[in-house]
């Protein structure tokens, strides 16, 4: 495997794992980078652009990251709230007050990111085009009675995500939260990040194409099944889990221009693994440049924990913080202070304060898992070895 780019001594590995991940576990193009104390010692790339394709991963090859946006996306309220412009302890009506339907009056803004406010799943699933429109999903989920009790207990919005917090964003600040992101912090940041890939990144022929992938025989980790509680629930079409993950239904095609061109914040997010990495070690300290996103006390807040325990939806015990997943046997991190969020199918990004590192990982060959992909789970390890 011919891999590109950079390691600084003592990282190598970091490097290590991520070949392995090729000649191993599976992986058909991928990169990772790694910031430690706001500076890069991690950028690799290798494989090819395409998952079903031959032409080469290059140096600023982007993807889908799924649900590793979610973590991107929590930055702009948190933001918005570093600036004072939304109190986390106000309920979301007092912003949209539609909100307020169906016995949601008193959800905060808190559990709304800390994906306690109730609304995992949808009715009715909305088509893709219903779901990139801006008006179905935040109409919907304000109708939508909630499937438990606001606020006591969690239960993971994996997709209802994209339309709480876009809508929430919009009522503050009258612009999308792609927008606010792009101008507040990728583009300040020069970050290759998007959630809404503008028609000049489409074309410019740098984001590869995702599928889904069988591990190979070698890879016997990825052949691990689950607890048979947590495979029950995701195949009963019945079970919170499926109908969270189906409130898009049928799923779309994550190649698609128009699916790339709108904005969900929940899961479609497209960037490196350099942007991913450089923003959360933007979001723990000052990088390179002298770019930072949050105050301490905003970083704080983003790895305190507000939810913990049983999830409703992933029938596991998960950890999250204000719009970040933390660590915990469901999605290990580098250590308990680590605060981020993977993307199913392989992707993972996450900060770890007390360590100073930002560590991204991104993949075009999307396996089956949820929250511990092997291969970023091989990176995290050979990472933490040299620490």
């Amino acid at each position: 495997m011919d891999i590109q780019g950079v390691v600084t001594a003592g990282f190598e590995p970091v490097r290590d794992a991520f070949v392995r991940n090729f000649e191993v576990l599976g992986d058909r193009g991928a990169a990772v980078a790694v910031y430690r104390d706001g500076r890069k010692v991690v950028d690799l790339w290798g494989g090819t652009r395409d998952a079903d394709g031959t032409a080469p991963w290059t140096e600023d090859t982007a993807q889908v990251v799924r649900s590793a946006t979610k973590g991107v996306a929590a930055a702009v309220p948190l933001l918005l709230h570093q600036r004072g412009l939304l109190d986390l302890d106000a309920p979301v009506g007092a912003y949209w007050p539609e909100f307020k339907a169906g016995g949601k009056e008193k959800v905060l803004v808190r559990d709304l990111l800390a994906h306690r406010a109730g609304v995992p799943a949808l009715d009715r699933g909305l088509t893709a085009a219903e779901a990139a429109d801006g008006v179905s999903g935040p109409r919907a989920v304000a109708a939508q009675r909630p499937f438990w009790e606001p606020g006591t207990g969690h239960g993971y919005h994996a997709q209802t995500y994209s339309w709480l917090l876009s809508e929430l964003v919009l009522r503050v600040t009258g612009r999308t939260l792609g927008c606010v992101l792009a101008e507040e912090i990728a583009e300040p940041l020069g970050m290759d990040f998007w959630i809404g890939l503008p028609d000049a990144e489409a074309g410019a022929g740098r984001v590869g194409r995702v599928a889904p992938v069988e591990p190979p025989e070698s890879a016997g980790v990825l052949r691990t099944r689950p607890r048979r509680n947590v495979s029950e629930a995701y195949a009963d079409p019945a079970s919170l889990t499926r109908r969270a993950f189906a409130a898009i239904d049928p799923l779309p095609d994550e190649n698609a221009p128009a699916y790339r061109a709108a904005e969900l914040p929940a899961s479609n997010g497209i960037g490196t693994a350099r942007a991913l990495a450089r923003f959360y070690a933007a979001t723990i300290g000052v990088v390179e440049d002298g770019a930072r996103i949050f105050t301490p006390a905003t970083t704080a807040l983003a790895a305190r924990e507000h939810s913990a325990g049983p999830d409703r939806v992933l029938v596991v015990n998960t950890r999250f913080g204000a719009g970040y997943m933390l660590h915990g046997p469901a999605s290990p991190l580098l250590s308990p202070a680590s605060f981020g969020h993977p993307g199913r199918g392989g992707s993972l990004a996450f900060a770890d304060p007390e360590a100073g590192i930002g560590f991204g990982y991104v993949t075009n060959a999307l396996a089956k898992s949820v929250t511990a992909d092997p291969r970023s789970q091989a990176l995290v390890r050979a990472l933490k070895s040299v620490l």
